[in-house]
């Protein structure tokens, strides 16, 4: 098992990341991303965001992608897991175990206040993952959305 950081070349892959995920939470109607957009995102001049993927021998099995939000109650930045995907075949060998690990150390790494993410709550196995390491729900916070238009 190794976690590498993405490159430009991935840009195909990891669109096929985030089509698989998508799929399987029920939302691949939503998906906009392009690889154009998707390469300017993570790789151009201006990245926000950036993706680290899971690798069986020379097989991508899975990735992450982040990005850093701030919180004014540490006074820290914070890495904001945006989405883990590990492809059905794959799962239960550990790759997601890795790659949230693999995050949560260079969380430290980088003095980081927290890291946090979101699940679906119909994702019992996933919840079940995320407490078998540790993390807490915080279930008295809403999740709130506004989605602007394309430019």
């Amino acid at each position: 098992m190794t976690i590498k950081p993405a490159t430009p070349a991935d840009t195909p892959l990891i669109l096929e990341f985030i089509k698989a995920i998508a799929s399987y939470e029920k939302l691949l109607h939503e998906v906009e991303a392009t690889e154009e957009v998707l390469h300017q995102s993570l790789f151009g001049e201006n990245a926000n965001a950036k993706v680290i993927i899971a690798y069986e021998e020379e097989k991508p099995v899975g990735f992450a992608l982040y990005f850093y939000n701030f919180s004014t109650f540490k006074g820290r930045k914070g890495l904001y897991l945006e989405d883990l995907f590990v492809y059905p075949q794959h799962r239960g060998k550990g790759y997601g175990k890795a790659l949230l690990l693999h995050l949560a150390q260079q969380a430290q790494e980088e003095n980081c206040g927290r890291m946090e993410w979101i699940v679906l709550d119909w994702n019992q196995s996933a919840i079940d993952f995320y407490h078998s390491l540790g993390a807490k729900a915080m279930d008295e916070w809403t999740v709130f959305r506004l989605t602007m238009p394309n430019k």
